[in-house]
């Protein structure tokens, strides 16, 4: 049997630009986003919208549907992540700017290695790990801490809290992922945690008393580009990109996202939407990115099933 057939350069290069630059952007549009709409009712819009978009193809494409037992192990994983992650995460960026949440984020993968010595076992706490978890536990110190005498405002402490849960949040998903049945399909799966999310979301939304405060006619036409951005191109364009590379590159080339989405994200941040690059966001930014790269390259890379 032949080889499979290389993809064009092209194709490749294009994949790799939507999940580098098109996830990194997505924190500034989220930013645009819940500065108008209220916030879990945004992200509800969001994922309910992308993952039914992605469910109704699945099944036009006659996948086979999630088993009963999926369906909870989904649910699940949609409250940790959707609720739990990026909840918080929309909440958060109404107090914290988009370049600075991702930078947050991005310490997911510090908090999957610490559940994996601590819970799981499965990984052994040597010494280039644990000065990787030091080094970008002293990140996100920088970026916190008002005692640190470095020009730059610090990161409001209770978004900075929100997002640090959020990040566990995201870790415990990673790994009960792995113990949970789920569908063979990822888009399957993903489009299932999506739309199940959503629905979490806009309960939650209700609960919180969202729906009473929100006017839609307040709304400008730019938040709804935004959240037209986050669905089609962030989640759904960018999640098939994601899938296409999964099939054509090593998992370790497609994680390399990773590093890239927070610089994107802060990059993006200072130049449409203002935002403070004193030497706090630059240092704290550079030791998250050094930590989450010793992480991913001490351990096998581990992929997650989810859409940015």
């Amino acid at each position: 049997m032949s080889a499979p057939e290389h993809p064009p350069l092209w194709k490749t290069l294009l994949a790799f630009g939507f999940i580098y630059f098109v996830w990194g952007s997505t924190y500034f549009a989220i930013r645009v986003g819940v500065h108008e709409v209220p916030p879990l009712m945004f992200a509800a819009m969001r994922f309910f919208l992308a993952g039914g978009a992605l469910y109704g193809w699945t099944m036009m494409r006659r996948e086979k549907a999630p088993s009963r037992r999926q369906w909870v192990s989904a649910c699940l994983l949609a409250f940790l992540i959707f609720v739990g992650d990026y909840g918080l995460l929309f909440w958060a960026e109404i107090r914290v700017p988009s370049g600075i949440a991702a930078v947050m984020m991005a310490t997911i993968p510090v908090f999957i290695a610490l559940g994996e010595i601590v819970f799981l076992g499965t990984q052994k706490l040597t010494w280039r790990l644990a000065v990787a978890l030091v080094v970008g536990i002293g990140g996100v110190a920088v970026l916190t801490l008002r005692s640190l005498n470095l020009s730059g405002v610090p990161v409001e402490p209770l978004g900075a809290f929100a997002l640090i849960v959020a990040a566990m949040n995201w870790g415990i998903a990673t790994i009960l992922t792995r113990k949970l049945e789920l569908p063979a399909s990822k888009v399957v799966s993903s489009a299932a945690q999506m739309l199940a999310g959503g629905i979490m979301l806009f309960a939650f939304s209700a609960m919180f008393g969202e729906f009473g405060r929100f006017d839609v006619r307040s709304v400008s036409s730019g938040a709804w580009w935004a959240l037209a951005y986050l669905v089609v191109v962030g989640s759904i364009i960018g999640f098939t990109a994601y899938v296409w590379l999964l099939h054509h590159e090593s998992p370790t080339k497609v994680g390399t996202y990773a590093y890239v989405n927070p610089v994107v994200a802060v990059v993006v941040g200072y130049f449409l939407g203002g935002e403070e690059l004193g030497m706090r966001t630059v240092v704290g930014t550079a030791l998250v990115i050094v930590s989450v790269v010793m992480i991913a390259t001490a351990r096998k890379r581990v992929v997650t099933q989810v859409a940015k």
